[in-house]
């Protein structure tokens, strides 16, 4: 494959971007002293910018760093190393107190809606809750919560009940009211669906989808779901093991995988038609993912990847010694972190 190493793609106005992101968790021995030992290397050099009104899709398997990076793109854990920047500022540079009001711009729907909220609080109060803390309530608060409890789609009759008087699905309507109070641009949804049924999963991600073009929000999606992402995602950035193995535009991706980590995702993706399931090719990962205390010299996916199995000894010398670059193939769809990707369709 003819191949260039690239850039990061960069969106034409970029709201919120992250910077060669790094993060390391110490590993500590048992004992008095509780000495460092080691690091899980959480998060390696990550590199990610979300557009004005974009949906930029964070996505692989358990364990491979997606939660980690959205919250360092929030700011809400400190960074080993690495920038976040907002309207041209470093978030990691700000005080606690330089950070409050750029809270109001970032907001974040957890996973488990019946955990993201206080269950002795109503449901008023917990959309409340952030106007209080931010002391804008006392302007026009009781409305701003009577208006999101409409605009997210539930009764406003319910307003006084508590959370779990509601299903999954409003339960989660209630979280992104909450994200909504204070007017956010950047929107961070960790697996905001993956609780819910399909039905009732097809009812928030439209809610979102509307959501973002009444009032301009930009997401970061984070999920395991591709079916949920080819939905919603303008742009996706697969994970596997604290890097960034392939990005592109949702379609790009999804026409011509070109990593073999992508494509074993997408080929597990199931299809509406019984014939094509059938026949299609799967591509099954063999072996467990390594600690990522601990992770494989140069190509982190190496030990699991099936294109290595069929390489020769120096092309797999190669992927032992050397770490790939994301780099774009010949018409520019993709940009893969693997020295042998090539484009796959597979549908």
């Amino acid at each position: 494959m003819n191949a260039m190493l690239d850039t990061p793609q960069t969106a034409a106005n970029p709201v919120i971007a992250g910077r060669n992101l790094v993060k390391e968790f110490p590993v500590r021995a048992k004992g008095i002293l509780r000495r460092k030992v080691g690091a899980v290397h959480a998060v390696s050099g990550v590199s990610l910018e979300i557009g004005q009104t974009e949906t930029l899709a964070l996505v692989g398997e358990s364990g491979c760093g997606k939660s980690t990076t959205a919250r360092l793109m929030m700011n809400l854990i400190p960074p080993t190393s690495g920038e976040i920047l907002y309207e041209g500022r470093d978030l990691t540079k700000l005080s606690r107190n330089q950070m409050r009001p750029i809270r109001r711009d970032l907001q974040l729907v957890f996973q488990d809606p019946m955990a993201s909220l206080d269950p002795r609080m109503t449901v008023f109060e917990i959309i409340a809750e952030p106007l209080r803390v931010h002391n804008l309530f006392k302007n026009g608060g009781r409305d701003r919560v009577n208006s999101l409890i409409e605009i997210v789609g539930l009764n406003p009759e319910h307003r006084n009940r508590y959370p779990h008087e509601f299903s999954g699905g409003q339960r989660q309507r209630i979280g992104i009211a909450r994200a909504l109070a204070l007017q956010p641009r950047v929107l961070m949804l960790d697996e905001p669906v993956s609780a819910l049924d399909v039905s009732i999963q097809a009812g928030v991600i439209n809610l979102l989808e509307d959501l973002q073009d009444e009032l301009g929000l930009s997401y970061l999606f984070v999920s395991h779901d591709l079916s949920v992402v080819r939905h919603i995602a303008d742009k996706v950035a697969v994970m596997y093991l604290g890097k960034i193995v392939e990005e592109g535009t949702t379609d790009q991706l999804f026409a011509g995988p070109a990593h073999p980590y992508t494509q074993a995702l997408m080929s597990a993706i199931p299809l509406p038609d019984p014939r094509k399931e059938r026949t299609r090719e799967r591509i099954v990962l063999q072996g467990d993912v390594p600690s990522p205390s601990n992770p494989p010299s140069g190509c982190r996916f190496r030990t699991r990847c099936p294109l290595f199995k069929e390489l020769d000894e120096s092309q797999q010398a190669k992927c032992i010694d050397v770490e790939p670059l994301l780099r774009s193939d010949h018409a520019g769809l993709t940009r893969a972190a693997c020295h042998y990707a090539e484009p796959k369709q597979l549908v």
